[in-house]
């Protein structure tokens, strides 16, 4: 397996559009800060690869106008994904594997606020027991909740602990459309919003994008002082039926963890696309993190989500720990569908080793 690493990585979370700026206007910015980063060019580029959905701008072949921040002339190799970006950095990682290409830009978009997210999100359950019902993305999350306190495997509490702890390490994140904690007493206080979830347990609608670089071996190299080596990758999906699946479990999140092997050992940063409160706790369960593992410290999915946005955010927060010294060992977590569905994890290191990968 070859040597890839995450060199570059930019962002922007924001509740709503100022002025409404197209993706490409969004895009270009954060292209050119990768640029920067790494010191490569738009010719430097061997791969694009795009997360973002149709349903979500309104209209077929969105991605294709986004191409346009690219620069299509002379063309590129570009391809894309109906799901969040993170998957997109999958395929960029199994590209750089073929030895077709050394680098790769990955990026991912998504304007929430246009539409109404809990219902367009209704689109991708199954098209013929659930979708025609309209449940939506909050009230089946409550479900989720509901199923897990009653099972005693959570609580109001330890959701509102986590909510005010990612609140409060959110106030170090530029990019949070959300941030402040206050006190666990407090939010518990707080009218129900969708029971048992209050408002602080739900991630804000957020519109945003980010890009994140690739590189392999040398090129990674010349491109960053300290690369955030990628020693693990995969991702496994659960059922669609949402009644042929235990609510309070994630299997395919514990077969994407299994699939790494034991390259969970030794994690000292986790970034999970837990866009619930209760969902970090079952994702810190199904992972099996230890206690001592620092979960979310730019304050996760409940200080700013973009919608096919987010778990490629995830992971490049992660990879911002290597890159400052602070952790040698990181994990970034991704999630796509209802329920915690689907899951990626990405484990990256300081330095270099063997690499594990595989989807189911």
């Amino acid at each position: 397996m070859r040597d890839v690493a995450v060199v570059g990585f930019a962002q922007r979370q924001m509740s709503e559009f100022d002025g409404s700026p197209t993706c490409v206007e969004l895009l270009v910015p954060i292209f050119a800060e990768c640029y920067e980063q790494t010191g490569f060019t738009r010719k430097d580029i061997g791969f694009w690869c795009s997360g973002s959905s149709d349903y979500l701008a309104g209209r077929s072949f969105s991605f294709v106008s986004a191409v346009d921040a690219i620069g299509v002339i002379p063309p590129v190799n570009e391809s894309h994904v109906e799901m969040d970006a993170a998957w997109a950095l999958y395929e960029a990682w199994v590209k750089i594997q073929t030895g077709e290409i050394d680098t790769a830009l990955v990026y991912g978009f998504g304007k929430a606020s246009a539409g109404v997210l809990r219902r367009t999100l209704a689109l991708q359950l199954d098209p013929y027991a659930m979708t025609p019902l309209w449940p939506d993305t909050v009230s089946l999350a409550g479900l989720q909740a509901r199923a897990g306190i009653d099972a005693g495997l959570w609580d109001e509490r330890a959701m509102a602990e986590v909510a005010n702890r990612s609140l409060t390490d959110a106030e170090k994140n530029q990019y949070a459309v959300r941030k402040g904690g206050s006190s666990v007493e407090e939010l518990l206080a707080r009218p129900m919003y969708a029971d048992p979830l209050r408002k602080h347990d739900i991630s804000p609608v957020t519109d945003g994008a980010a890009a994140i670089v690739l590189a392999a071996g040398d090129r990674a190299r010349d491109a960053s002082d300290r690369p955030a080596w990628i020693s693990g990758i995969a991702h496994n999906v659960d059922p669609i039926s949402m009644g042929s699946r235990d609510l309070t479990r994630a299997p395919s999140a514990a077969a994407a963890a299994g699939a790494v092997g034991t390259g969970l050992d030794g994690v000292e940063v986790a970034e999970l696309h837990a866009p619930f409160s209760h969902q970090e706790l079952l994702l810190r369960e199904e992972l099996g993190l230890a206690d001592d593992v620092a979960v979310n410290p730019s304050g996760g999915p409940l200080a700013g989500n973009p919608m096919f946005t987010g778990g490629l955010i995830r992971i490049g927060e992660a990879a911002r720990r290597i890159w400052d010294g602070s952790a040698t060992k990181v994990l970034g977590h991704a999630t796509s569908g209802p329920a915690l569905q689907q899951n990626l994890v990405c484990v990256m290191d300081a330095s270099t080793g063997s690499t594990t990968g595989g989807a189911r």
